[in-house]
């Protein structure tokens, strides 16, 4: 597994991701994953995903294959974080001389990720093929000042 560290973190130089693990478990993998605690209590597991920057773009894919992205899946923009959630459910009844069978298997999947600064959701995009679901967010372009502006310092 691969592990992602966050510059800048207070807790990083203090704890070791391994003693974060052994001490507290899953919560801190919860929170720090972007996986609501809510989603996580309900019974939803964790939507592996891949994040990265394509020509100014942000894109973050996830595996969910067997979805049908029009009923199976919802994403939603608030506060500046979007929300990917998917639900599956497969039934398979079989019907024998001998007596019948019935067998499902149900879960959730979700997981929050915080958008570029400045990112819009009329800017969000999304798209499913082959199993992967692609969604798409521009980077705003930061305002470069080409003229540096002087700070006046005061006394007193």
């Amino acid at each position: 597994m691969k592990r992602e560290h966050h510059r800048g973190w207070p807790l990083e130089t203090l704890w070791s991701q391994d003693l974060v693990d052994t001490a507290f478990g899953d919560m801190f993998r919860t929170f720090f994953n972007g996986e609501s605690v809510l989603d996580r209590a309900q019974g939803a597991h964790v939507m592996r995903l891949e994040e990265f920057v394509e020509d100014d773009t942000c894109v973050i894919r996830a595996e969910l294959p067997g979805i049908d992205p029009e009923k199976d899946v919802e994403i939603s923009v608030a506060d500046g974080i979007l929300h990917l959630r998917a639900e599956r459910e497969e039934r398979s009844e079989e019907k024998r001389p001998d007596g019948y069978r019935s067998e499902f298997h149900y879960g959730r999947l979700s997981r929050s990720v915080r958008l570029p600064e400045g990112a819009t959701e009329a800017d969000v995009t999304a798209s499913y093929k082959d199993g992967i679901l692609e969604v798409r967010v521009p980077a705003p372009k930061a305002e470069v000042t080409t003229t540096p502006t002087k700070i006046p310092i005061t006394r007193g």
